[in-house]
């Protein structure tokens, strides 16, 4: 049976002025697990890996599965990373790569290279749609899906969002690019973003019309997924609310929501998009 993993992300985590967020790692780590994900996702560059093994024991302790989203500053750095998501028993690995080629043609052969050392290593490397990366605008993106049959992606739709500027309601031409996105990925997260800001609080009731758009984003992608895996397979969620400046503060820095209560509302939303593509399956 197809199953659905909902992670949290330990940079979402980090401290800001939300109370929840200052404690210490352990406490930290332990909040995760009571609030009933299933991993963790860790964000490791080269200079961090030392720290994220330091943490990786807590998240055994406490059964939790682990994700990393690689951040490889040269093409050369790929290789030591996805050695460390081997060592840790990641079960999804994606890349944020900090090698930017100006133009598709430049990127193919490096994503070619990136995926032969990711197979040698027996792993299944995806590539997330992020800004200030290699797939750093949807058109690029589209293209190097193109040339490249085999590559997978992390569907990150807050950046093609803000990138692009859509605009409500999403026109059709949009929406298509978006089902391309759709089909080429095995890992969403989630975050909610409007054409101007990455990430906003969820609650706000001008934000609504963005909330239902990407609930309604990640239930396609959802779908899809499940058409395109096995029986057996397992779904990657991760909930990934980043500290300012992702989140957006008032004059004295406060944040204007609660980071954490929202993450585990982005828990909910997911699990609740599952069950409602389950019971599609079974009409």
């Amino acid at each position: 049976m197809q199953t659905l993993k909902v992670f949290q992300s330990l940079w979402a985590m980090e401290t800001g002025l939300v109370p929840a967020l200052a404690d210490p790692l352990d406490v930290t780590i332990a909040r995760i697990s009571q609030a009933g994900f299933d991993g963790v996702c860790l964000d490791p560059f080269m200079s961090d890996l030392g720290h994220y093994r330091s943490v990786v024991p807590l998240l055994a302790e406490h059964r939790l599965a682990r994700m990393v989203n690689l951040f490889p500053a040269t093409a050369d750095e790929m290789l030591p990373l996805l050695a460390f998501a081997r060592e840790i028993g990641a079960v999804k690995v994606s890349a944020v790569a900090q090698v930017m080629p100006l133009t598709p043609a430049g990127a193919v052969p490096l994503i070619r290279r990136w995926l032969q050392e990711a197979r040698q290593t027996g792993i299944e490397l995806l590539f997330e749609t992020h800004r200030d990366s290699l797939l750093n605008d949807l058109f690029f993106t589209l293209q190097v899906l193109d040339e490249i049959p085999e590559l997978k992606l992390t569907a990150d739709l807050s950046h093609v969002v803000i990138d692009r500027e859509f605009d409500l309601p999403l026109c059709a031409r949009d929406q298509d690019f978006i089902s391309r996105i759709h089909e080429r990925s095995d890992c969403f997260q989630g975050r909610i973003a409007t054409r101007e800001q990455i990430q906003v609080p969820l609650a706000f009731p001008q934000h609504q019309p963005w909330v239902a758009l990407f609930k309604g984003f990640w239930k396609d992608g959802m779908r899809s997924w499940r058409r395109r895996n096995g029986p057996d397979a397992e779904c990657v969620f991760v909930s990934e609310l980043g500290p300012p400046g992702y989140a957006i503060t008032d004059a004295n820095g406060n944040e204007l929501s609660d980071r954490w209560e929202e993450a585990l509302t982005i828990q909910r939303w997911a699990r609740a998009a599952w069950a409602e593509l389950e019971a599609e399956s079974v009409r």
